[in-house]
């Protein structure tokens, strides 16, 4: 983790950061958009994706798997085998190397690790939603359960970083005005 936290922080300048905040608004704005428009066109209603749901419910991720069809299944299934497996990188590096203009220059500079513990949860969580999309029509609530709490953790840190974000800008802008 050393050796991540110093990468972060040798590769931490204001362009890295633009860059991995376009990739980051391709991404959720544009090819993430599209697919859950296509799951919901290819399930013939509005179900959504289980990644964007917050909260801990088993149940209606099951439910969700019913109702998105065979070919939204499929579909789901290779978007989070794709697209979702580059975006965390995308999310983690972003967030990363903003923390690190935040932090580095304080004791914390190792704040700049917490966007790659969320790029673990989720990508533990993509795994257990195609183990899920895959196996249907058999449902696990072991395996929802998991995939429901790997989710939950991904928000929590998540909120975490955004609120780790918003104390470094705060502080950051008290510093200037003094």
């Amino acid at each position: 983790m050393n050796r991540l936290s110093h990468f972060i922080n040798r590769i931490a300048n204001w362009k890295s950061f633009l860059v991995f905040l376009a990739l980051y608004v391709l991404f959720s704005g544009y090819l993430l958009k599209n697919a859950e428009d296509k799951i919901n066109a290819l399930a013939g209603k509005s179900v959504g994706v289980i990644d964007l749901t917050f909260g801990y419910r088993p149940a209606v991720t099951l439910a969700m798997v019913a109702a998105y069809g065979e070919p939204a299944r499929a579909f789901y299934a290779r978007t989070e085998m794709t697209t979702d497996l580059l975006y965390p990188i995308v999310y983690a590096f972003m967030l990363g190397i903003g923390l690190s203009l935040l932090y580095r220059s304080t004791p914390y500079g190792w704040f700049c690790l917490f966007p790659f513990m969320c790029l673990l949860f989720d990508y533990l969580e993509n795994i257990t939603i195609v183990i899920l999309l895959k196996a249907y029509p058999q449902q696990s609530m072991s395996v929802a359960i998991l995939c429901e709490s790997f989710k939950l953790i991904k928000w929590l840190i998540f909120g975490a970083i955004i609120l780790l974000v918003m104390i470094g800008v705060f502080v950051r802008l008290t510093k200037r005005t003094r």
